[in-house]
C-alpha cells in the first residue's frame, strides 16, 4: 500500500510539471473574463475567431467570453471587478477618464464604428436622413452608450437639438428588432449581421451608413475608431504577461479576417449553410474595410473623437481628457513584432 501511495504521488507530481502532457496546460492556463458588449456583432468578430480557432488557448489563456447587449452595461461590470476586461468601443475610455477612471485601450478592431442608422420600412418615405428625426423615436442600445452617442451626433450635425426627438434604450439583436417591428421606435443604431437580416426581410430601409472607414468619415466628418479591448490601466500595469497574450491572441484573428475570404471566416465560426451564413457572408463583405489589419489606434482617430464625444457630453466639454492615457500600442507593437510580416491573402 506505501508503494502504491508512492507511486500516485510521483505521477502527480510528473503532471503538475507537465510531463504527461496536456493536463498541465489545463491546470495552469491563466484565466481572464472579458465582458463583450454583444457577443453576436460583427464589429465584435476578432475575439469570438480567437476563441474559435483556439487562438486564446494557445496562448496558454482560459478565456471566458460573456455578452452584455450595451456598452455602457459592460463598462459598468469591469469597473466592479466583474471582468478584467471589457470589448467596447474605444470612446468609453474618454469618458471613464472624465469620470476619474484610468483605462485604456490595449488593441484596436475596427476603424470604423461598423454601425447603421435603419429606419422602419413604412417611414422610409417620410425619414430620409437624420434632419428627419425631429419628433421620432430612436432606438439606441442604452442610455450612455455609444450608439446614443453617435444617434445624437447625427441629429447634431443636421441642426436638431437633444429635446427634438426621443432616444428609446431597446437593446440590441433581438430586442432591438422587436421594437422595430412593433413600432416602439421608427428608426433606430444597429450592427451586422442584424442589419443586413432586417433590411433582407424588408423590416428595414439603410438610412446612415457609419460601417466602413470612407462612409464614417462622411457622416462624421472624421476617423472614428471604434471597436476595441479597454481594460483598467492598473489591471494592464500589473498584468503585462496576461495582457500580451491576450493581445497577441487578438491581431492574430485581425489577420486571419485579413487573409481569409468571409465564407471561410463564417465557417471558422461554425455557421451552417443556409440563409444565416449567406447573410453574414454579405454584411461582412460589404464591412470588412472596417476592420484593422494590425490593432493599431490611427493617429488622427483618437483627437476626432474627443471632438464628436465633446459636442454631446458634457462632462468630457469641461474636463481634460489626455488622449495618450486612453489607448497604448505597447502589446499590439510586439505582438506583430512576434508574428511577423502580414502575408497578402
Amino acid at each position: 500500500m506505501r508503494h502504491a501511495l508512492g507511486a500516485a504521488l510521483f505521477l502527480l507530481t510528473l503532471t503538475g510539471l507537465g510531463l504527461l502532457g496536456a493536463p498541465a496546460r489545463a491546470q495552469t492556463a491563466e484565466r481572464v473574463v472579458l465582458m463583450v458588449a454583444g457577443l453576436d456583432k460583427q464589429i465584435y468578430l476578432p475575439v469570438r475567431l480567437a476563441a474559435h480557432l483556439g487562438y486564446f488557448r494557445d496562448a496558454g489563456l482560459e478565456v471566458e467570453l460573456q455578452s452584455e447587449g450595451s456598452g455602457v452595461n459592460a463598462e459598468d461590470v469591469l469597473l466592479v471587478g466583474g471582468a478584467q476586461g471589457v470589448v467596447g468601443a474605444y470612446d468609453h475610455t474618454l469618458d471613464l477618464q472624465a469620470r476619474g477612471k484610468a483605462v485604456q485601450a490595449v488593441v484596436l478592431f475596427t476603424l470604423s464604428p461598423g454601425e447603421v442608422e435603419l429606419v422602419a420600412s413604412p417611414l422610409a418615405d417620410a425619414i430620409t436622413s437624420p434632419a428627419d428625426f425631429k419628433g421620432r423615436r430612436l432606438g439606441v442600445t442604452g442610455l450612455g452608450s455609444s450608439t446614443n452617442l453617435l444617434t445624437r451626433t447625427l441629429a447634431l450635425r443636421h441642426g436638431l437639438r437633444p429635446t427634438d426627438y426621443k432616444v428609446v434604450p431597446v437593446g440590441s439583436g433581438a430586442s432591438f428588432a422587436a421594437a422595430l417591428a412593433q413600432g416602439r421606435i421608427d428608426a433606430g443604431m444597429t450592427t451586422e449581421p442584424l442589419a443586413t437580416r432586417l433590411i433582407h426581410s424588408g423590416q428595414a430601409r439603410l438610412l446612415v451608413d457609419l460601417r466602413t472607414p470612407d462612409a464614417a468619415q462622411r457622416a462624421l466628418g472624421g476617423p472614428f475608431p471604434f471597436a476595441s479591448l479597454y481594460m483598467q490601466t492598473a489591471w494592464v500595469n500589473s498584468h503585462r504577461d496576461q495582457v500580451q497574450k491576450l493581445v497577441t491572441a487578438l491581431v492574430r484573428a485581425l489577420r486571419f479576417i485579413q487573409q481569409r475570404s468571409p465564407l471561410e471566416v463564417a465557417q471558422a465560426l461554425g455557421l451552417e449553410e443556409g440563409l444565416e451564413r449567406t447573410l453574414y457572408v454579405q454584411a461582412l463583405t460589404e464591412s470588412r474595410a472596417m476592420f484593422s489589419p494590425d490593432g493599431f489606434m490611427p493617429a488622427a482617430g483618437p483627437p476626432h473623437v474627443l471632438k464628436v464625444v465633446s459636442a454631446v457630453n458634457r462632462m468630457v466639454r469641461e474636463r481634460p481628457v489626455d488622449l495618450q492615457r486612453t489607448y497604448t500600442h505597447e502589446f499590439v507593437r510586439a505582438a506583430n513584432a512576434r508574428l511577423g510580416p502580414l502575408q497578402a491573402p
